[in-house]
């Protein structure tokens, strides 16, 4: 990472942080998150299309890698639900008539390696993951759908190739830099709720914050999350900047790291709310399992080791 690299948004970066912040604020609270458990979120995927967001980083919308970001760090706040770095992936590979259904939000994408498919139930568009290479594809038969713990649609179905699609090495770093702000970014997010449940919580007559087997472990996956946080912002700066080869390991990194970090953060603070951080309805439930399911996603975390262990040529 560049010494003199500045992480921060410019003020229409932050213009939109700000407006899907509060779009998540309004539309996507935990509740809302909550009430989409088993199916696709149909409304709020229409209504985040109309703020533009699935539009970005395509050739019919302004901005570029980070202000992708941008919207992916209150998106990943929020816990939004919804197949959004799958999303940005297949916008950096389809044909444009397929490309404009995407991102108006209209049509629904499952990315991954069959059989089993995320989103696959309720998606129109399905590309099929084969090592570096990603293919247009349709299903053989029925989708057989399957429960998941985020509480995704996934499902079981063959599927049929159709064409060979260019592009596939950019978007698995678009992939890389989106899934990582929102990994980092719901991590932090559930962190910072732990913490302040910490404050208030009580035991021995000290609010349990105070002591450190509670603080020191809150206090390391902040600091782990925030620099996978800073990692995808990098990679996204340089793609813009630079172009793919620069960004490719730090997306890499961004990747791995906020996958690690952020499940490793909901670990601890599960265990940190004590026995409601373990209910479904409690107040880390919601956060986590998305971490959860996010981190097992397809597009997995081993083409990212092999690119930074040749980067660091071993």
């Amino acid at each position: 990472m560049d010494a003199g690299l500045d992480l921060g948004f410019d003020d229409a970066q932050q213009a939109i942080a700000d407006a899907v912040g509060q779009f998540c604020e309004e539309r996507c609270t935990p509740a809302a998150v909550r009430a989409q458990d088993g199916r696709f979120p149909a409304e709020l995927w229409r209504e985040l299309a109309e703020l533009g967001v699935l539009a970005l980083l395509t050739p019919e919308a302004e901005g570029g890698a980070v202000e992708l970001v941008a919207a992916l760090e209150p998106l990943g706040r929020a816990a939004f639900p919804g197949p959004l770095a799958a999303s940005f992936f297949a916008t950096q590979v389809l044909p444009e008539a397929e490309r404009r259904e995407v991102a108006a939000g209209r049509a629904v994408v499952s990315v991954g390696a069959p059989p089993l498919l995320p989103w696959a139930p309720c998606a129109q568009i399905f590309l099929e993951l084969d090592g570096a290479t990603v293919h247009r594809a349709e299903p053989r038969g029925a989708v057989a759908p399957v429960d998941t713990l985020g509480g995704e649609p996934w499902g079981r179905v063959e599927l049929r190739r159709v064409a060979e699609l260019a592009g596939a090495s950019r978007a698995r770093l678009v992939f890389g830099i989106a899934a990582a702000a929102y990994l980092a970014s719901a991590g932090l997010r559930l962190v910072e709720d732990t913490a302040a449940h910490a404050r208030t919580r009580r035991q021995f007559g000290r609010p349990i914050g105070e002591f450190q087997a509670v603080s020191h472990p809150l206090a390391d996956a902040w600091i782990q999350l925030e620099g996978a946080r800073g990692l995808a912002r990098a990679a996204a700066w340089h793609l813009d900047q630079s172009g793919e080869a620069p960004a490719r390991a730090l997306a890499a990194a961004a990747l791995v790291c906020a996958r690690r970090e952020a499940v490793s953060a909901a670990h601890r603070c599960h265990q940190l709310f004590g026995a409601i951080g373990i209910t479904v309805d409690g107040p880390a439930w919601f956060a986590s399992r998305r971490i959860r399911q996010l981190a097992s996603l397809p597009a997995g975390c081993a083409e990212e080791r092999e690119a930074l262990l040749r980067h660091f040529g071993l």
